[in-house]
Parts: C-alpha cells; sequence; structure tokens
C-alpha cells in the first residue's frame, strides 16, 4: 500500500479508470460490428431483391411471348 497521499489517490483510481476503459472498448466493438453488420446484410438484401426483380420481369416476359403466339 502507498505511504503517500497522492500514491493512494492513484492506487484507488486506477482499476475504476481501467475498469472503465475495458467497458469502452468492449462497447465500442460491439456497436461497430452492428454497424458493419447492419450495412452488410443491406447490401446482401438489395443485391436479393435485385435479382428476384430479374427473374420476375423474365417470368412476366416469358408469359408475354406464350401469350402473344
Amino acid at each position: 500500500m502507498p505511504e503517500s497521499l497522492a500514491g493512494a489517490i492513484v492506487f484507488s483510481v486506477t482499476p475504476t479508470i481501467v475498469v472503465g476503459l475495458i467497458f469502452w472498448f468492449i462497447v465500442r466493438a460491439l456497436l461497430r460490428s452492428d454497424r458493419t453488420e447492419r450495412a452488410v446484410y443491406a447490401k446482401v438484401e438489395a443485391e436479393e431483391r435485385a435479382k428476384a426483380e430479374a427473374d420476375e420481369r423474365d417470368e412476366s416476359r416469358r408469359a408475354a411471348d406464350r401469350s402473344a403466339v
């Protein structure tokens, strides 16, 4: 245990600061990963929607060609 007042203050505040920093890094990592995951999900969903719309257009063209014959 530290003998001086300054040493006691540092000794008592350091664990709180360290735990706070660890908590901050964890929360920051969670928020960043969530943001990244949402961006990737939106990109994949947009690609799937475009694919579905293209398939739907192809189906309607085939149906129109069949009815025209």
